[in-house]
């Protein structure tokens, strides 16, 4: 799952030059972009194919945030992975999936675009709440990001303009049901630069929730960074997860022994993630994602894969059944043509899970 990545210049070209369209097997994602080496500011932006204008204000080329310009200087070096495996995999549809217009978030109603982007987060304080972490956080604004990834500040606002009439004249459940046939307000090129800014800030943050990070397996480090790409803030509600992932003691010299102590490490921290209700909502992704923290997951995916499939199991929704008619018909004949005798029978009752 680790491939080279493209070597750029500049450190605004890393975003804005011409990237493999979706659906080719070098754009990356949480991947994408590894192989990079570390960027310098210094030299001027240079314009691409992929984007003919790199800087579209360039009166404030200098004004970049410290958080932002932290993700320009990632090198490909900082991680064990191909940044182009993590962004393969978010761009995978049963993960965020992919489009190149503003939609609704499921849950929040919140606007995204191309793998899950979202349109409209301010920048947040995110403080480190781990002594033993040095690393911080970074939750740079939704706008700075947009532009980073070499995308004109105007559009952001008419794609988000957009998309409140779309919400106001459907609804949300109209609106999600019309993603496939929505007119593209980004191109692939675009959602990729996107993605790639977004996947760079999964990794960094995933550095800060766990400070083994170096030591994790490469797989296991595309999991963590999945894990932040899918859950941002929300991941600190984990709290026995956090735990254990940073349970010094119980982590190996390169946490990838095969010894009974270290494997059944491993199966605590995924049995965090198999509890959670995010687990049970999101199955399909969670099984791939959980997988990964198996040490031994790159020698056999599938098996890794089916042992977690095998005891995570989808939230069950439970819904009063409704008597139809002829049932209820059917019931009022039995019991009248009993000739009037009314017996009662004990019913067992059945108690009910909650989801």
């Amino acid at each position: 799952m680790r491939t080279p990545g493209l070597f750029l210049n500049t450190a605004f070209l890393i975003l804005t030059a011409a990237i493999p369209a979706a659906g080719q097997s070098s754009p990356v994602v949480d991947g994408q972009g590894q192989g990079q080496s570390a960027l310098s500011t210094s030299a001027p932006p240079t314009a691409s194919a992929a984007n003919p204008n790199p800087n579209p204000n360039p009166g404030t080329a200098a004004a970049v945030a410290p958080a932002v310009q932290q993700l320009l200087n990632f090198s490909d070096s900082e991680v064990k992975f191909d940044l182009r495996s993590l962004m393969d995999t978010l761009r995978d549809r049963r993960h965020e999936g992919w489009v190149l217009a503003a939609y609704p978030d499921p849950k929040t109603t919140r606007p995204l675009i191309g793998a899950g982007f979202s349109l409209d987060l301010p920048e947040r304080e995110h403080p480190q709440r781990d002594a033993l972490n040095p690393h911080p956080f970074l939750e740079p604004s939704s706008a700075e990001l947009w532009q980073a990834a070499g995308l004109d500040k105007e559009r952001l606002q008419k794609n988000l303009d957009r998309y409140d009439e779309n919400l106001a004249a459907w609804n949300k459940r109209r609106y999600r049901k019309k993603i496939t046939v929505l007119t593209p307000q980004i191109t692939d090129e675009e959602a990729t630069s996107l993605l790639r800014v977004s996947a760079i800030q999964s990794i960094y943050n995933a550095k800060a929730y766990c400070r083994n990070f170096d030591r994790l397996t490469e797989s296991q480090q595309i999991a963590m960074s999945q894990l932040v790409y899918q859950m941002g803030v929300n991941l600190e509600e984990f709290d026995q997860f956090l735990s254990l992932i940073n349970n010094d003691s119980s982590s190996s010299a390169e946490m990838q022994t095969t010894s009974e102590a270290d494997a059944q490490y491993w199966k605590s921290v995924q049995q965090t993630l198999i509890q959670s209700q995010w687990a049970r909502r999101y199955r399909v992704r969670a099984v791939s994602v959980i997988a990964m923290f198996d040490p031994q997951y790159l020698n056999d995916p599938r098996a890794a894969e089916q042992q977690v499939g095998a005891i995570l199991h989808p939230a069950v929704v439970h819904q009063r059944r409704r008597r139809s008619a002829a049932s209820l018909h059917a019931a009022s004949y039995n019991r009248h043509s009993a000739g009037g005798a009314r017996k009662k029978k004990s019913r067992g009752r059945t108690s009910e899970e909650p989801s």
